[in-house]
């Protein structure tokens, strides 16, 4: 029997770098989102169709993670070494990590949707 379900190779890693940068992880030239965190239906320029992601919670679970293993070693570094006041070390830190979680939560976002385009998920390999 011949296989009609075989699909053609999508490079993972170029299309994760675009989504991170936020662009088309086709053709690397048009927004993936329209705002914070709303994907776009299709890429303005190569007309790519994105309505078929399903990112959810994905891209609030990493960021947590990322955030999370980053700033506890160095507020551990921090408070061991140089003793700051409480409420000094509680500003620093609390504005980094939100300042952090707002860069990287729509970055990981067009990151996994552009993940999910390369690997044919939930639709994405229909040409329909």
């Amino acid at each position: 029997m011949h296989d009609t379900s075989v699909q053609t190779d999508r490079p993972v890693w170029p299309a994760l770098r675009r989504g991170f940068r936020r662009k088309c992880p086709n053709c690397g030239q048009g927004p993936i989102l329209k705002s914070y965190l709303k994907v776009r239906e299709t890429c303005p320029v190569c007309r790519e169709d994105l309505s078929h992601h399903r990112a959810d919670d994905g891209p609030a679970y990493l960021t947590i993670l990322l955030v999370g293993h980053l700033m506890a070693p160095l507020l551990h570094v921090t408070f061991t070494h140089f003793r700051p006041e409480p409420l000094v070390l509680f500003t620093i830190f609390g504005v980094g990590t939100v300042t952090l979680s707002l860069y990287l939560l729509p970055r990981l976002k067009g990151a996994i949707v552009a993940f999910q385009w390369a690997r044919h998920m939930h639709g994405f390999g229909d040409d329909r």
